[in-house]
């Protein structure tokens, strides 16, 4: 199997609900109006409820409590509101996804604390569109899950530590590919962005990109997210290359700055998203 067929396979357990297409065609709908965004989102009360407090979390950071769809509309603006749906989608699969494959509470807390570590490298690289980066470095990984659901066997194998090996490197093994590409197809059928697939398809590949800061931003907090993930594994000397802050224009101060903010946000995001189950690793 390759990673499209992994993708196309888990379509029909990890499909976007209707209301993310009328979003998105609201969007393409140069004349839609506030009220247009309000009406699709507020059918749904449970995804109405979780979009206001994504809205207040500190993914958005906004000053004045977001109260209303229609306020967080005015505020964020239709494509972030498009962006915390993708958000919720991920935290409904989530909530309904149940397997022995892969330790759940460690995938879960790893890709919350990889978009939040992607934010804040977004803001201090200059970066626009800052959710965008959230939600890239949320759903980097979400191809882990789909392979856990296909072929347990195989996610159990690359859930092993292997010599020191990174992840991604004992996934090319197992699979001929990594998760991140299953999560790259998944995203391309769910027709999102271009832009929110690019970094999550080529983090790995950031020395040879010079041009994307997107890439950069991937790279760097997927491996931030990583260290705190297994710090018995992996330290951030031996994972993280410090040539790509200079590049970035940022310093090992702001990447450490980063850390903090992920690891300070993460567990407040993973309870607003329901993972009710989760319990703060000790540290």
């Amino acid at each position: 199997m390759q990673a499209h067929d992994y993708a196309t396979q888990a379509n029909g357990s990890f499909a976007l609900p209707d209301a993310c297409f009328k979003v998105k065609g609201l969007i393409e709908d140069e004349t839609s109006s506030v009220e247009d965004f309000a009406g699709v989102i507020s059918v749904d009360p449970s995804m109405t409820s979780r979009l206001l407090k994504i809205a207040n979390s500190a993914i958005y950071n906004f000053r004045g409590e977001v109260s209303t769809i229609s306020r967080a509309i005015t505020v964020v603006g239709t494509e972030s509101i498009y962006n915390m749906m993708l958000v919720d989608v991920v935290a409904s699969a989530f909530k309904h996804f149940s397997s022995q494959a892969i330790d759940l509470k460690r995938f879960w807390r790893y890709s919350i604390y990889c978009g939040l570590a992607s934010k804040n490298l977004a803001i201090t690289t200059g970066i626009r569109d800052i959710e965008r980066l959230f939600v890239a470095g949320l759903l980097q990984n979400f191809g882990e899950l789909i392979v856990a659901k296909v072929n347990p066997d195989v996610a159990q194998r690359c859930e092993q530590p292997q010599d020191g090996k990174l992840p991604w490197e004992v996934q090319q093994a197992a699979l001929g590919f990594t998760y991140t590409d299953v999560s790259a197809e998944l995203l391309k059928i769910w027709d999102i962005p271009g832009k929110v697939i690019l970094p999550i398809k080529h983090f790995n590949e950031a020395r040879d990109i010079q041009i994307n800061k997107d890439v950069k931003v991937m790279y760097l907090a997927s491996r931030l997210a990583l260290v705190d993930s297994h710090p018995e594994l992996y330290a951030y000397d031996d994972i993280v290359d410090e040539s790509m802050c200079k590049t970035l224009g940022i310093s090992l101060d702001h990447l450490a700055a980063a850390a903090e903010f992920a690891y300070d946000e993460v567990d407040g995001i993973i309870g607003i998203m329901g993972a009710k189950f989760y319990q703060k690793p000790q540290s």
